[in-house]
This record gives structure tokens, sequence and C-alpha cells, in this order.
């Protein structure tokens, strides 16, 4: 029988202490030391943002002032009784050491946090072993590259680090194989997955994650104990279910094919809507995943809820939907629709920022994790990233700070999307002789070929633009107009990216020439 791998004691989740070292903990001393804690070093941004989730649903479950828990749901129900009990949790300024070791110990039976548990492994599905098989009923896994987010699967799939194949894949210490299961469950893709028999029938396609492609954001303390308790969310649907609130670890495993029970607070809305089943096999001393499945959950239509870490944008067709990753989009720039309330802008901030405590705001960052997908197997990039303290501009607390920052965001978007067509219009004239260099001169531009100028503009304004945004919302400057900053932040953009040519090039110039004019035009009285 292989070793076990119990995710309560075993160093697996890398952070960084207060005193500035980097350790490896188990879920047991995570929560015991998070007042000692200053950030998880996750380097998986994904599994970050699920293990967020998992650690806050545990984080309601544990802090508590006397008899009154988090997840109390009599006490959630009014709104003020909650708030002022997080508030005292908060005050506390740790978690109960007893407490931890009761949820662990004896609350959630045995097995339920070993990765590798014969019956019951730590998000897993252990019927697998016999139900994803082929047509002689031979064991069919997945593979473990199909586990490791970043490394190639079949003979298409794209590297992001490192390079490992199918015919010679390599194990993955459990620890990390604990993070890329949690990645799964999240941000798994959708599409052909490897086939599931539980009736004649034996399917194998699959729904996507519910957090695949998306971003998640999270109010961030000075230490983890704040973070996690300011993670848990308040309860905002009146509609949600009150059975009995499970997370996977605590409750039986569900049937593939019967109904899915309805999401209840705070457990099942962070962890009970997975769509991809797992189930890991370990070496035989358990320090490693040698294998694994990776097939369907359910196919029953996915909850409709609302998650407390999202920005949801209104579609044009008045609908919202969670805010996409963008790679190569800065956090700064999502920071109104986490600033603003909702009836402000097409946008609505995750309710994870309504009601924070005002006494903590001055010190509160946003942390954001998220993965540049799209909806069914392609992966491009994902990222971590931390803003400054800025939380003390949430509207209700700095009205003033927060239009000025919508404002600077509007200008540095306006200046952007400017500076896209008007380096696209300069490549045409510089490029096509049938164009008319003039003022007036029509351009018509072909979307399939953009020249490389715009491109390269982008990418020096953006970077340009975070300065400017942050020089603008020092107290000193805030008097200054916002557009001008971007403006010129546009022009020396373009200009970098056109280079010296325009001096020895007359239609070079002429083209970089009216692309400066259309970006000057935004500076006049007719552009607000």
């Amino acid at each position: 029988m292989s070793g076990g791998f119990d995710l309560r004691d075993e160093p697996w989740i890398p952070v960084r202490l207060l005193t500035g070292e980097s350790v490896r903990l188990g879920l047991r001393q995570v929560f015991k030391q998070a007042h000692e804690i200053e950030d998880l070093e996750l380097p998986v941004p994904p599994a970050a943002a699920g293990l967020m989730r998992v650690l806050a649903s545990i984080t309601a479950r544990i802090a508590a002032d006397g008899d009154d828990h988090l997840d109390d749901l009599d006490v959630a129900e009014n709104v003020k009784d909650w708030l002022d009990l997080r508030r005292r949790v908060l005050r506390s300024g740790r978690f109960n050491p007893g407490a931890v070791d009761s949820y662990f110990d004896k609350d959630v039976p045995s097995g339920r946090f070993d990765l590798f548990d014969p019956e019951r492994p730590f998000l897993q599905d252990p019927r697998l072993r016999t139900e994803c098989v082929d047509a002689k009923g031979v064991p069919n896994p997945s593979g473990v590259n199909k586990l490791v987010m970043g490394r190639p699967t079949g003979i298409n799939g794209a590297v992001l680090f490192g390079h490992f194949t199918d015919t010679a894949p390599v194990p993955v210490p459990a620890a990390e194989a604990a993070w890329h299961l949690i990645a799964q469950l999240y941000f798994g893709p959708s599409g052909q997955c490897t086939p599931r028999r539980i009736t004649e029938e034996r399917t194998g396609s699959g729904d996507a994650a519910p957090l695949r492609k998306t971003v998640s954001y999270f109010p961030w303390g000075d230490d983890l104990f704040t973070s996690l308790v300011l993670a848990v969310p308040r309860l905002q649907d009146d509609e949600l279910d009150e059975d009995e609130d499970l997370c996977p670890w605590e409750d039986e495993l569900l049937h593939p094919l019967k109904t899915p029970i309805p999401m209840t607070w705070p457990g099942r809305v962070l962890t009970g809507r997975f769509r991809h089943a797992v189930l890991l096999m370990p070496s035989s001393d358990g320090r490693q995943v040698t294998d694994a499945y990776i097939t369907w959950a359910t196919h029953a239509p996915p909850p409709v809820v609302r998650d407390p870490y999202q920005i949801l944008d209104r579609r044009k067709d008045g609908k919202f939907q969670p805010r996409e990753a963008d790679g190569a989009r800065a956090l700064w720039r999502d920071l109104d629709a986490l600033l603003l309330k909702d009836d402000r802008q097409d946008a609505q901030r995750p309710p994870a920022f309504g009601a924070l405590p005002k006494t903590l705001l001055p010190t509160l960052r946003v942390r954001a994790y998220g993965f540049d997908q799209d909806g069914q197997q392609k992966d491009s990039v994902w990222f971590t990233s931390t803003t400054p303290r800025v939380l003390s501009w949430l509207e209700e607390n700095d009205e003033e700070m927060a239009d000025r920052i919508k404002r600077c965001h509007a200008f540095a978007e306006e200046a952007g999307d400017r500076l896209d067509f008007a380096a696209r219009v300069a490549w045409k004239i510089a490029t096509d002789s049938n164009v008319d260099p003039s003022p007036k001169g029509k351009v018509k531009l072909d979307a399939r070929k953009p020249g490389p100028w715009a491109s390269a503009a982008l990418t020096r304004f953006w970077p340009k633009a975070e300065t400017e945004f942050w020089q603008l919302t020092k107290p000193e400057r805030r008097a200054e107009r916002p557009r001008e900053q971007f403006v010129h932040a546009a022009l020396s953009a373009l200009d970098e990216a056109i280079g010296p040519s325009s001096r020895a090039d007359i239609r070079v110039a002429r083209a970089r020439h009216r692309a400066r004019s259309m970006l000057l035009a935004l500076l006049s009285p007719k552009s607000g």
C-alpha cells in the first residue's frame, strides 16, 4: 500500500513569514500561524485562486467569537450582526489553535485531507479507478502531464514551463500535485476528456471549470490572518438553500448522474461548483504522483451563483458576465471597478469588497490571480498582481478619490484606443503610396494588416500610463488634468515605436505627424 500524504501536516503550501523567511506549511500550521504569515507564495496563480476559496471556507468554520462562527446562518442573515462578529474575530488577531485542531481532527472525518486516502482522497473521486476504463475494462488514465498545467499533452500542447512528453512523463512531487489538483478543479478545460463509464454509455466530454478564463480579486491585509477573515464572503443571495452547508471533504461523494445539490453558503458556493473529477495515482512511497485520471464530474447545468471575488461586466445584451483575465492588462486598469459602487458603472464590483472594516482600509491592498485562457483547451498565461494600499479610496470612504480614479482610468483607456488607431493609420500612410498623407486625406485600414507600430506603441504606452496613474493619485497632484498626462505618454510611446526613421523618410515623417495630430486632438476643448 502506498504511503499517505496528509495535507493537514505535510508542508505543501509555500508562504512568506513576517520575518521574511520563506517556508512550506501544512493546512494546520497555516491557520495556527496565519497572524505570522505575510503572504502566500504559490508559484501557480490558478492554484492560489482556488486555494484561497478552500482556505476561506475553512476560515468560516474555525473563526469564532464565543459560540458564534462566521458560517453561522442565523448570524449572517442579519448583516449588522455578522459584520460585528467579523470585527470581533479580527480584533482577536489570530485563529484559536484549539479550534483549528478541533476542525481538522474531529469535525472532518478521518482521511479526508489525505491526498492518497484509498476511500476519500482530498477533492478526488476514487470511483474513477473502475469507471475510467477502455472497452476491455483496462484502466485508462489521463496521464500526469494532463494534470500539470503548463505541460504539453498530446501533439499540439503548448509548453508553458519545462519540456515534457506523453511518452516520457515526469512524476510530480505530491505537494505540487496538490496545487495542480486545485487548479484543475477551478480552471480546467471543457470539451474532450478521458471517458467515464457509469452506465452503458461511455461519455468523454465535459464542461469548463467554474473559474476558467477569469480573474479573482481579494482584499489583502498585512498578514494572512486578516486576508483570510476578509475573504469569508457575506451572505449575499437570499435564494441560496438553507440545507446544511458542506464542503466536498466534509460531505459524501455525489452521484454524477443525479441532480446537483443546491448551493449553500459559504462552503458550497466556494468549493461546490466543480465540473471535473480527478484521481491522483501515487508512487509506492506516496511522495510523488505518477499518473492521474481527469474526467467530467457532472453534466447537469452549472449552478447560477455570484462568485464573491469576481468583477461582473455588462454585456451588450444587458446581462453580466465575469471579467475575463487578460495577461496584458495591468491591475490598476481594474481599480475603478473595484472602488466604485455598482450603480456608478457598467460593472459590478466583487461582493468581497463591500462593507470592509473602515479601520483597516488604509492598510488594505488588492490581490489578483488570473489565468488568460479560452473557454476550451488553450491556456495562454497566468499572473499574480498586487496593488499598493488603495482600498481607503473605496467610494463610500472617499468619493472624491474614487471618482478621480475613474476619470484617470477613462482618460488612459481613451488615449490607448486613440494611440492604437493612430499608429495603424501612420503605418498605412508610410507603406502605401496610394494613400493621401495630408491631414484630411482618407485612410482605409485593413484589420488583417495592422502593421508593427500599433503593437509596439501600446507595449510602451501602458507602462508609461501606469506610472502616470500612480503619480496622479498623489494628494499634491489631484488638481492636475489627467487627460494631458496620458496623451503625452501616448505621444512618447508613438515616437518610440516609429523610431528615428522619420528623419530620413519624408513619407514616414508625414505619417508620424498625422498620428500625433490625432492624439493631440484629444486635448481640444471639444473632447471635454
